[in-house]
């Protein structure tokens, strides 16, 4: 019978050495490995993000732009119904009525021309058939979206819109238009880049229109001027071209031994370029600097691992579940700090048109999807805004902003109160709020009508509830619109201070 062999103490050190120094070995040619693997990826990874993130930075400014646009293009829809229906004999009446246009709708530097290229604005009338080339033509069928310089420095954007059938002081009005400085533009899209990230508006040329530097080569010049030299022909042609056409596209070059990137994407519905560029160092550091964390806390694992595997195993697990937990929390802070931020009017306190905008956009979904059955919307302006900041000052009419927002508020205490314009609020009432709305707008118009005589807060209201045949929230909205329009008008026969007074 064979003698079974004994394990010795001095076998099982030297295994457990042995073996020990092999686990080393292993794990230390396994972090080798994996930094060169890391380091490869993360260069192949640096050109394509940068890429990636300078496209949706490009494309999510001009789609702001477009957004903007389409925008204007809406209210001077609106401006059109709202001055058809005005009594406009002379020039002053004119004035007066766009005046009030601008005022109710934010439209700056709105205007109308005749079939004789006269334009009319709130303070002066002048020929615009040299100053505008959207009126070259004889008529206008549709939009037109052009670039205008304002003596000789100040750039513009210039929307107009045809007027078919307006007839206003005995002739027919032609079109209709505002301007909007590139100045404010660029105001709406700046963010803090601390010398890493630039963005421009550029025409289709190359032209910088927002005055804006991209980096410190090109600068706030034109862009394929500076840009000659430092790509090759080939690729400077092609994205020319692209430029040109209205393409989107990217553009990568090397100045002084740092690389960077260009990528423009077209602005919908103009002949515009929005251009941003990133020196691809930023995110190639940023990236770098990530992946030396990572392998630095592998080498610590390692040895942690080595000495002690199952305490430190146990204690980041016990820190990684207590960093989740406060960054979770932080993150659900900041996340509802925000969203209360971007839907909180800061004069009332109550939700504003951004927070509307979004409400409504839900809302056409039900619509759509034939979800709704009780749905009410009013429309509510207060009276007499301009005229109190005209006497007492703009502080009283925010306190007569505030005033009403808070009547609003505690008489329709079952709706949803949004302030959409200066002295313009929404009120979308569903379930209790629906049921108990004709007590509820009864109560609310005898008390306004009490306030004409103790010259407290009036506010005109027009409502509409939901029918069958409305396609999306707005077609409840211009009917209370229209309705709140005809209220104004016995209001103000009632002793009611009018937005003219």
């Amino acid at each position: 019978m064979k003698k079974k062999r004994r394990i010795t103490p001095k076998v099982f050190i030297f295994t457990a050495v042995t073996g020990g120094v092999m686990i080393i070995l292993a794990l230390v040619f396994s972090m080798l490995w994996t930094s060169r693997r890391t380091e490869s990826a993360t260069n192949e990874a640096v050109s394509a993000v940068s890429e990636f993130y300078l496209e949706a930075m490009a494309d999510r400014r001009a789609r702001t732009i477009t957004n903007l646009i389409n925008s204007n293009f809406e209210q001077m829809k609106k401006a059109m119904l709202f001055i058809g229906d005005e009594n406009i004999k002379t020039q002053d009446d004119m004035r007066r009525s766009i005046g009030r246009i601008k005022s109710l709708l934010s439209l700056n530097r709105f205007a109308i021309v005749d079939c004789d290229n006269i334009v009319y604005t709130q303070y002066t009338t002048y020929t615009g058939g040299s100053r505008h080339a959207f009126l070259a033509d004889d008529t206008m069928e549709d939009r037109n979206i052009s670039t205008v310089s304002v003596y000789g420095s100040s750039r513009q954007i210039c929307l107009a819109a045809p007027t078919p059938g307006l007839r206003l002081m005995g002739k027919d009005m032609k079109a209709c238009f505002v301007q909007i400085d590139i100045k404010e533009i660029v105001d709406l899209l700046a963010f803090d880049d601390q010398g890493r990230t630039y963005f421009g508006l550029y025409s289709s040329s190359g032209e910088s229109l927002s005055g804006t530097e991209l980096g410190t080569h090109i600068a706030d010049k034109n862009l394929f001027e500076s840009l000659k030299g430092v790509v090759s022909e080939e690729e400077w042609k092609e994205n020319h071209e692209h430029f040109a056409k209205g393409l989107k596209g990217s553009i990568r070059f090397t100045i002084d031994g740092a690389e960077e990137t260009i990528c423009y994407v077209p602005v919908e519905g103009t002949d515009t370029q929005m251009a941003v560029l990133i020196r691809e160092s930023v995110i190639s550091d940023t990236i770098h600097d990530i992946s030396e964390k990572n392998m630095t806390a592998s080498r610590n694992l390692i040895i942690s691992i080595l000495v002690l595997l199952l305490l430190f195993a146990i204690l980041l697990f016990i820190e990684f579940e207590m960093m989740s937990r406060y960054k979770l929390e932080d993150e659900r802070e900041n996340s509802r700090r925000f969203h209360s931020m971007a839907n909180t009017d800061s004069l009332t306190g109550i939700r504003n048109k951004h927070a509307y905008s979004f409400t409504e956009s839900e809302l056409n979904k039900k619509i759509k999807n034939n979800e709704l059955t009780k749905l009410a919307l009013l429309v509510c302006d207060v009276n007499g805004l301009k005229l109190v900041n005209d006497t007492q000052g703009h502080a009283a009419g925010d306190k007569l902003i505030k005033d009403a927002s808070r009547m609003l508020c505690e008489n329709f205490n079952h709706g949803a109160v949004f302030r959409i314009g200066g002295d313009e609020f929404v009120v979308i009432l569903q379930e209790k709020g629906f049921d108990t709305m004709d007590e509820t707008i009864a109560a609310f118009n005898s008390k306004v009508e009490e306030h004409i005589k103790t010259k407290e807060v009036v506010i005109a209201i027009g409502y509409s509830v939901l029918n069958e045949n409305d396609e999306m929230l707005h077609d409840v909205f211009e009917r209370a619109d229209h309705m709140m329009y005809i209220r104004k008008k016995q209001l103000k026969e009632m002793g009611a201070p009018s937005r003219a007074e």
